[in-house]
């Protein structure tokens, strides 16, 4: 690890992350880093200055939802002085275009009983819900628990108090009648990693800004050639579509 790194835990966490996508599923509570060590990490700027990345409106999320997954993505992958966040970078709009897919809706998985859901994580997922269903009843379930605490739903509270409530969910110390509190946070922190990370062809990723964090150059045929050379890449990111950083 570099000197910079040392100096940057958020930019090494969210390099290590970037190995983890494609192997980890929603069945998992242990999904790399937990939102208690992003908070360690360099703090983000003052929450005015989380924007999202466009104007986009959402087809599966209603108002309120999409206001609390905004508010959320901002605080799991927040933006500092190494560049945007998750917001910036349109993972609320991966997140909503991923609740129209096939996956979103359990088309492709098997859905049939039972239901074994204290069966270790080596069985696979085992809730009856599809991620749809845990979006909908996870947002309302944290909502009304705010509202019941604090007065105030979650995308209305200060950053700390966000914080505060994202590790309940993350830890399980939240209780919730209709969805397992870890498995909506397993869900939501995962989904904003592959909205931070994914080419921009599926709504995050814009400007390319989660590549450009971490050095890594995207769809690029010759990358391989200067890893085994082991010479630093010299040529910026690059979409599917022909996208630069």
């Amino acid at each position: 690890m570099s000197e910079q790194d040392h100096d940057n835990p958020r930019r090494d966490f969210l390099r290590k992350t970037l190995t983890l996508i494609p192997v980890v599923t929603v069945a998992s509570t242990g999904l790399g880093m937990g939102v208690g060590e992003l908070m360690a990490a360099p703090k983000d700027k003052p929450e005015a200055a989380a924007k999202p990345a466009q104007d986009y409106q959402p087809s599966y999320f209603t108002a309120e939802e999409w206001t609390f997954v905004n508010a959320a993505v901002a605080r799991l992958i927040p933006a500092d002085d190494l560049g945007p966040g998750a917001l910036e970078a349109g993972a609320p709009e991966f997140i909503d275009r991923q609740m129209n897919t096939p996956y979103a809706s359990g088309a492709l998985w098997y859905m049939q009983g039972p239901f074994v859901t204290d069966a270790p994580a080596e069985m696979g997922y085992q809730l009856k819900l599809v991620p749809q269903q845990i979006y909908r009843l996870g947002i309302a379930a944290t909502d009304a628990w705010c509202q019941k605490q604090a007065g105030k739903a979650f995308a209305q509270l200060d950053g700390a108090a966000q914080d505060s409530v994202l590790s309940k969910l993350e830890s399980g110390d939240i209780q919730f009648d209709d969805v397992p509190s870890k498995a909506f946070f397993a869900l939501l922190i995962q989904n904003t990693k592959e909205g931070f990370f994914s080419d921009p062809v599926h709504g995050g990723n814009k400007g390319l800004v989660g590549w450009t964090l971490v050095g890594f150059p995207g769809a690029r045929a010759d990358f391989m050639d200067w890893v085994e050379r082991n010479e630093q890449y010299p040529f910026p990111a690059v979409s599917i579509r022909g996208e630069r950083a």
